[in-house]
């Protein structure tokens, strides 16, 4: 494997992003990794690094800009707010992570994906939302709402959000307007529910927030979400 720096600007911010190449000859499809709303941190560099273990080339893909890592959730909330409310300045960041992983030769240009995070998985879903020529989503206990559910007829890719089913953050009208927007809008996707899992699931240092009733590792939601990602990358990538 061989791991690369990549710079460019989006959203009029320097984005420092870090790329993970397989040792595989020829173009390799690619996925983007969007991370949790604390930034570019350890979660989203491994799932990079899994990823390219089994042939992909996966951007980790900076989120506020010099890839940051802002840790307090009092700081970091006030930007995120800031980025819900345009969700175009969120799809200019992802867009300018997209064009860098697709202008590497080492990438099959058309055969991309995009997964995220937490806010990481907005991303995905706002890069589809803007009509990105993506083959596939993956949210992972990702925010759904946006101020422009209009725009779900631009999505191309498929679509598949893993979701705690007792995530306070995604509550259970936020699930039914999303799926509102995907009948609406025509778009090919699926949502996975998880009994009894909450926020973060997919993280094992959630618990540092200290906060179990919102945010809590779950090994189960973790493994089964991941297989049924790489289950759609076969279908869509391969």
């Amino acid at each position: 494997m061989r791991e690369l720096e990549l710079t460019y600007t989006a959203d009029g911010l320097a984005m420092q992003s870090r790329l993970y190449l397989p040792d595989a000859a020829g173009p390799v499809p690619g996925v983007l990794v969007f991370p949790e709303a604390f930034g570019l941190g350890a979660h989203a560099h491994s799932r990079a690094r899994r990823l390219a273990e089994l042939g992909y080339a996966a951007l980790a893909s900076d989120l506020h800009g010099e890839a940051k890592l802002i840790e307090d959730l009092g700081a970091v909330m006030p930007l995120i707010n800031e980025l819900r409310a345009d969700p175009l300045r969120i799809r200019a960041r992802a867009e300018g992570a997209l064009a860098t992983l697709t202008a590497r030769k080492e990438v099959a240009a058309d055969k991309v994906a995009a997964i995220g995070f937490c806010f990481g998985g907005t991303m995905a879903l706002e890069l589809a939302r803007g009509g990105a020529a993506i083959r596939a989503v993956v949210g992972f206990h990702s925010g759904l709402a946006t101020t422009r559910p209009q725009d779900a007829a631009n999505i191309k890719a498929r679509i598949l959000v893993c979701i705690g089913a007792d995530d306070p953050g995604i509550p259970a009208d936020q699930r039914a307007v999303f799926e509102t927007e995907m009948r609406e809008g025509r778009v090919n996707w699926r949502m996975d529910l998880y009994g009894g899992v909450v926020h973060s699931f997919t993280n094992e240092q959630a618990g540092r927030l200290g906060r179990p009733e919102f945010a809590r590792y779950d090994a189960e939601a973790d493994r089964l979400s991941w297989a049924a990602m790489l289950d759609l990358f076969e279908q869509t990538l391969r």
